[in-house]
């Protein structure tokens, strides 16, 4: 069936997960797009002696001339069927096409080329299996708790409420430094522990009680070298053609991300890179390896998801997104809605593929 934007489209794979769309529009379609194109070029032009706006059409066509009424028509008419073709196609397009009009001339056809990337295609791999070995090759002692790690937890509570009274630490070597600390160190004992807050009853109930919260965060940190070595098995054995779209757009993530880390610290990004002696462009090199295992693992994940039907509750998306949007006043609704089903959605694969 014929659509109304355009009269036909052929469809090419390029390299690179792009494809070639060539397509025509018919002159009577294109010519819907006159009284549209005559407002927006009026709406762009001063001419003296008329508002903004209210030229009338002769004199605005004489002032810029036929063929650029016709070249914003194609722009108008191309928008529309552009999108149509992606959706009666169902082509999974990134990012913004680059769009070549081929031919234009009043009263026949206006063809096009568009060039688009695409998700690409992601083969996966056993990931059932890679998920497994990887899990098997955790340490059980990365989760074990020693007498050390309370004894040091301890020294460094101790450490922090030091008394650093009468002391010049300005002028002191590193030993020194040291040294004074240990000196002044508060006993440990039960008064002590109840001076740091309710929780704490005595000694033992604070040793106890540090014992489970290390092995909290060993447990975390162990689970996360586990997520980290699937998803090195997951990259390493799914074949992915990136399209260069992607990998800039998480290049421009990491670079926000960036940005705004330095700025917390008080420190613009031009005068980080003076002081680093490096250009953007260099940095951004030195990303793009993370960038593309970003890109490939977040589309490895997406394909885990709908290969095995894993959807977030979208009562949790909600609830992420209302905790976003609270935290962050900037913060797009449909934007944080996106991302809280990202997050969420990569949560179910993780703890699916670490059963």
């Amino acid at each position: 069936m014929q659509n109304k934007s355009y009269d036909s489209a052929k469809l090419s794979p390029l390299s690179g997960s792009r494809i070639e769309i060539t397509g025509s529009i018919l002159p009577d379609v294109l010519e819907t797009y006159r009284a549209k194109a005559l407002k927006s070029v009026n709406d762009s032009v001063t001419i003296d002696g008329f508002r903004k706006g209210m030229v009338p059409e002769n004199i605005l066509i004489a002032k810029v001339g036929e063929p650029a009424i016709l070249e914003e028509m194609a722009e108008l008419a191309l928008s529309r069927a552009y999108v149509d073709i992606v959706i009666d196609n169902k082509i999974d397009a990134v990012g913004k096409p680059q769009v070549t009009i081929t031919k234009l001339a009043k009263g026949n056809p206006l063809e096009f080329k568009a060039v688009t990337a695409v998700v690409p295609a992601v083969k996966l791999p056993d990931y059932k299996k890679l998920a497994s070995e990887a899990i098997k090759r955790s340490d059980p002692k990365e989760s074990e708790v020693t007498d050390k790690d309370v004894e040091d937890a301890i020294l460094r509570v101790r450490k922090a409420h030091a008394s650093h009274e009468g002391h010049d630490h300005s002028k002191m070597s590193p030993e020194e430094h040291e040294a004074a600390i240990l000196a002044s160190l508060p006993e440990f004992n039960d008064d002590f522990v109840r001076g740091l807050g309710s929780d704490f009853t005595d000694v033992e109930d604070f040793k106890k009680k540090v014992r489970i919260m290390i092995g909290e965060n060993k447990k975390d940190e162990a689970k996360e070298k586990a997520r980290i070595r699937i998803a090195d098995a997951l990259v390493e054995n799914t074949k992915i053609e990136l399209p260069e779209v992607m990998i800039e757009s998480e290049l421009n993530r990491t670079q926000a991300q960036f940005e705004t880390d330095i700025e917390r610290m008080g420190v613009k990004l031009e005068d980080y890179l003076k002081h680093a002696k490096k250009s953007l462009e260099d940095i951004r090199k030195e990303w793009r390896p993370i960038a593309e295992k970003k890109a490939k693992i977040q589309l490895i994940l997406n394909a885990i998801a709908a290969a095995e039907d894993l959807k977030p509750d979208q009562k949790a998306i909600d609830a992420e997104v209302e905790h976003i949007v609270s935290h962050y006043k900037d913060a797009d609704r449909e934007h944080a809605a996106v991302y809280a089903e990202t997050v969420l959605t990569n949560e179910q694969v993780f703890q699916f593929l670490e059963k």
